[in-house]
């Protein structure tokens, strides 16, 4: 299956979210963090990205007559190439946002809903800007979003740091 049709769905973008960072998870903690999703919609989930080698077993165990496996996101597999994405189609990218959109409320709503939860400690941002920009203006922005970006996606777990979710959107207005 292409990479893209796998990616567009909100539950399989979670996982992918979960597992980012060099992360192994099983799948009942996959479950537990995506616990707005039934076991079963998450197993199945898992079972496609795996078949799709989007996910790799790192090793496997039993549990109480259970095969238990610990997953891990192949990173390549996972990410949608510029020519695919030049490729898509428009319904394809209007799918492919509602997927990112969908996962992002989820996110959110899970984030939110942890008693734990401190938006203005946390420094939440949702902003939007409208900004009018020439096509070399875009470019340079877009230039110096993943310069800041890109050092940092690489970043794996490690004691002080916590996993945020950054969602860079940008398209243009109709007039």
């Amino acid at each position: 299956m292409d990479p893209v049709e796998l990616l567009l769905h909100p539950v399989r973008l979670r996982i992918v979210h979960a597992l980012s960072g060099g992360r192994t998870l099983t799948t009942q903690q996959l479950c537990e963090r995506i616990g707005d999703a039934s076991k079963a919609t998450v197993y199945r989930h898992v079972a496609l990205l795996a078949e799709a080698g989007i996910l790799e077993t790192t090793h496997e165990q039993q549990v109480r007559g259970f095969v238990e496996r610990h997953y891990r996101l192949r990173p390549a597999r996972a990410a949608v190439t510029a020519e695919r994405a030049a490729a898509a189609t428009v319904d394809e990218h209007r799918r492919a946002f509602a997927a990112s959109m969908a996962a992002l409320l989820a996110e959110y709503q899970a984030y939110l809903d942890d008693p734990a939860a401190d938006p203005a400690k946390d420094q939440v941002g949702y902003r939007q800007h409208a900004v009018w920009l020439t096509a070399q203006e875009r470019a340079e922005l877009i230039a110096g979003m993943r310069a800041a970006i890109v050092p940092h996606i690489g970043n794996e777990p490690a004691a002080g740091r916590s996993q945020h979710l950054l969602s860079p959107i940008l398209f243009p207005l109709r007039d």
